[in-house]
């Protein structure tokens, strides 16, 4: 297997290099130190028991020094009370001429003891060859690092073509157990496993199927919304799998140099042939395989090439490669036409978000090695998640354990999961977004309204909780969840649903005889719902059964732009007024039910601002 080159590591030959600047930096200063401290006149001026020729010349004329010991230039004076000193004599002139010099009579310079204290070789040595042997030294050290650094570089420039492609190698346990994610440990998805372990049954046992004329697949496409576990299955196969697997991102095929990308895709096709059979794995297709267009910009133009060297090497002159190639994507829609044809990715595996039975068994798999409460239940907490993906799940629990240990207790309650959901759903609470009394009591009437309007209307789901606790945006909110697994949406639940959306509007309007900020949301909702009720699902009688959408394009830059509208003007105006038409019946369906009811509402109301939340029991008693 060839060597992986990381990019991040592209930038560590240039920070060795300023380092090593740095190095060389403070060595020289360590040196110049050493020389400073080893001058004997740097030592000498520094001593508080330095005098100079002056004050020697007076100690001499006052009869008071007894030795004086000559070092080359350095003086050591030995007085008659046995005091020590030191001073320097001038260069290459020797101490009784200095002397002299002063006007010392011989007389007094008899009475003197001098003694002459040559250096040792390797002393004179090392003062004639330091000066130049350190700074030479300096000099090619520094030489040297350059050019390794260089060198480093170089190589790093030309290794922006090799591969990064991961091996991942199957463990296993002292008991022959298989380590890390298996077939076992993903809950769910059991059509997309089926699919997935033929392929590896393929590469384990190939005689099975080629004896029945059966090819080996070229690839497999993972298709599903985010989190709902294609890299956890692409895991999961690379640990079932007893074949080499391979393991890269989309992403790291894209550099900023032009041919990369492309070289990128060779080598890492390469690796895996040698290595066949084999599985390759590239993760978020869709950073490489977007739809050709024009070409238009030489960025757009590199990413196209990218992709026609994916379209060579998986089913060009060599189809017999025995490399089968997983890949996950959560935009189908943007992938090119020649990536999806058979040959290619042979399969489409499409992962749909957990029902009810896989929720609960994703939630007792990520439940593992936590404590629990006897009490708690995942049969429940799988009902009330409706449309959560396995990630939200394995979320869900984590912050569930996270609430347990903040209020200090050794195991994970229902109270901690309930709250998790809606943490997950609408965001931590604001404990500090307090509301004033008024604010408080319009809030409370919004939210009853739209709880009473999902409780009297026939179509909708059954209210599980009222709260005025802001949570993320939302001043309130209102938790409705169905009551079993639902595919298809009706047309009257769509207009139950609108009636629902604009309760609190029309309640606040009623009781306050205003209306505030507060529903906007709810009315962008409602249009957008009207809008698709028109447009998109043919669910009104005027329009007809014709899809109005706007069909959209992508642009050179990667951007969606749409095209021009499939419609007239004419066609416009009668879609803005039937949408206004739905609108406007479900706001006087709103309001009939409102005014029945409106005893009821306030008694929510009411239990809303004294009690802030409203569960599912207390609610069915008040409605009752």
């Amino acid at each position: 297997m060839k060597k992986i080159i990381n990019p991040k590591n592209l930038n560590k030959p240039t920070q060795n290099l300023v380092k090593n600047i740095a190095v060389i930096f403070v060595i020289i200063v360590i040196i110049s130190g050493l020389f400073a401290l080893y001058n004997p006149g740097s030592s000498q001026q520094n001593s508080k028991d330095n005098i100079n020729l002056s004050q020697l010349v007076e100690l001499i004329n006052q009869e008071k020094v007894e030795k004086i010991i000559i070092k080359n230039d350095l003086l050591e004076i030995e007085l008659q009370d046995q005091t020590k000193l030191k001073t320097m004599k001038e260069a290459e002139t020797s101490l009784t001429e200095t002397l002299k010099n002063y006007n010392i009579s011989p007389e007094k310079l008899a009475l003197i003891q001098i003694e002459i204290q040559q250096p040792t070789g390797w002393q004179t040595a090392i003062g004639i060859i330091a000066p130049i042997i350190f700074p030479l030294g300096l000099i090619i050290a520094f030489f040297w690092l350059m050019s390794g650094q260089a060198k480093k570089l170089n190589f790093q420039s030309m290794g922006f073509g090799k591969s990064l492609v991961r091996k991942i190698t199957p463990e296993k346990d002292n008991n022959g157990k298989k380590k890390g994610t298996t077939f076992k440990d993903v809950a769910g998805l059991e059509q997309p496993k089926e699919e997935l372990y033929e392929v590896v049954e393929f590469l384990k046992s190939p005689k099975k199927f080629t004896k029945l004329g059966a090819k080996i697949p070229k690839g497999a496409l993972l298709i599903g919304p985010p989190g709902c576990g294609k890299t956890l299955l692409a895991r999961a196969v690379a640990n079932e799998a007893e074949v080499p697997f391979f393991n890269i991102s989309g992403s790291e095929f894209v550099e900023m140099f032009v041919g990369v990308g492309a070289s990128r895709v060779r080598d890492t096709f390469q690796t895996a042939k040698k290595n066949a059979p084999a599985i390759l794995f590239v993760d978020e297709l869709d950073a490489i395989g977007r739809q050709r267009s024009m070409g238009m910009g030489a960025a757009h133009d590199e990413r196209e090439q990218t992709l026609n060297q994916i379209l060579v090497e998986m089913d060009g002159f060599e189809p017999d490669t025995g490399v089968i190639v997983l890949a996950a994507t959560n935009r189908p829609d943007v992938l090119d036409a020649a990536l999806l044809r058979p040959g290619r990715f042979d399969r489409r595996v499409t992962l749909d978000l957990p029902d009810i039975n896989d929720r609960q068994a994703i939630l007792q798999i990520h439940a593992k090695g936590k404590p629990l409460n006897k009490k708690v239940s995942f049969r429940n907490i799988a009902e009330r998640t409706p449309g959560f993906s396995g990630a939200d799940l394995a979320n869900l629990v984590n912050e569930a354990a996270i609430l347990a240990a903040r209020n200090n207790r050794c195991e994970i309650i229902m109270q901690d999961l309930r709250q998790a959901i809606e943490k997950v759903l609408l965001g931590p609470e604001r404990k500090s977004h307090l509301l004033s009394k008024h604010e408080k009591k319009i809030t409370a009437y919004h939210e009853a309204g739209h709880a009473l309007l999902a409780t009297k209307c026939k179509h909708t789901d059954p209210v599980q909780k009222v709260s005025i606790i802001a949570r993320g945006h939302a001043a309130g909110y209102t938790l409705k969840v169905p009551i079993k697994e639902k595919t298809l949406r009706s047309k009257l639940e769509f207009l139950d649903e609108l009636s629902v959306l604009l309760a609190g509007y029309e309640a606040e309007k009623m009781i306050f005889q205003d209306i505030t900020t507060g529903a906007s949301n709810d009315l962008k909702e409602a249009t957008n719902l009207a809008y698709k009720l028109v447009t998109e699902y043919g669910m009104s009688d005027k329009i007809g059964p014709i899809q109005y959408k706007n069909e959209s394009t992508w642009n050179f830059l990667g951007q969606e732009m749409p095209n021009n509208k499939q419609f007239s003007d004419k066609t416009a105006s009668s879609v803005d007024n039937e949408v206004r038409r739905i609108i406007l019946s479900a706001q006087k369906n709103t309001l009939a039910v409102l005014t029945k009811y409106k005893n009821k509402l306030e008694l929510i109301a009411k239990e809303l601002v004294e009690k802030e939340t409203i569960e599912k029991e207390r609610f069915k008693e008040l409605i009752k």
